[in-house]
């Protein structure tokens, strides 16, 4: 059974796919994003995240900051033990809800995250994944309720300018992932100053019927505080105004 490193599980999710939701997310992804606002889950490895405007100065730092100052992100969990926790919420699932595996980019824990999928399918738990569709894996996808996945720019140059890796086997991925029947979610993060060819991106998404759903998702500045406390870089984007998101309304579809 391979272990799992996780960064954190969150209940009562309502954003991460339909009805009521557990989301685990998993530590670790290959892409980069300028804008990541998850900065915690790129490293595979446990991290310290440091709040000093918290610290009391207690002395106790090597027993755990009860405080808050630092905060360890990163858990090593069987796939059992993940699917005993997202267990706890089953009662509230209802048709539409259940678990959704992200990250970070979940399909880079291959081998956990079947797991994990196969223990909650055990216990009648409906599975999603989060995912940048950097990886292809028939046999984790078909297992899947529901796919959502990121296209983030359609110019393959300015994707790894902004992500650090190219967009040509994305693409590919989508068109393979859409030949299996599962229903996908695709979403475009929304970020002002950056060219990412949203027209372009939505016209190409109409083109794979299981594409159920085209979502732009506005920036979030949740990743600023997280790269400090981090110790990275700040990303220096902005929250697009709400005349900019109704301007792009039109590329966004439900089928």
């Amino acid at each position: 059974m391979a272990d799992a490193v996780v960064a954190d599980i969150q209940r009562a999710s309502t954003h991460d796919g339909p009805g009521f939701r557990t989301t685990v997310f998993f530590k670790g992804c290959p892409l980069s994003c300028a804008w990541c606002h998850n900065p915690e889950c790129i490293s595979f490895e446990p991290q310290i995240l440091e709040y000093p405007e918290k610290c009391i100065g207690c002395g106790k730092c090597a027993d755990g900051c009860f405080a808050g100052a630092k905060v360890l992100c990163g858990k090593r969990m069987t796939p059992a033990e993940i699917a005993a926790e997202v267990a706890r919420d089953k009662a509230y699932y209802g048709k539409d809800g259940g678990v959704t595996f992200s990250g970070g980019e979940p399909l880079a824990q291959r081998d956990a995250l079947s797991e994990c999928i196969d223990e909650c399918k055990k216990l009648g738990i409906r599975c999603a994944v989060e995912t940048s569709l950097i990886y292809y894996d028939e046999e984790i996808f078909k297992k899947l309720d529901l796919v959502m996945a990121d296209l983030k720019i359609w110019d393959s140059a300015t994707h790894k300018k902004y992500t650090g890796v190219p967009n040509e086997r994305i693409i590919e991925n989508f068109k393979k992932v859409n030949s299996l029947g599962v229903p996908v979610i695709a979403r475009t993060p929304v970020i002002p100053g950056v060219e990412q060819g949203i027209p372009q991106i939505s016209a190409f998404l109409k083109t794979l019927e299981n594409v159920k759903c085209y979502e732009l998702l506005p920036y979030h500045p949740l990743g600023k505080s997280k790269r400090q406390a981090l110790n990275m870089a700040e990303d220096e984007f902005s929250v697009p105004s709400a005349e900019f998101m109704e301007e792009l309304k039109q590329y966004a579809y439900i089928r």
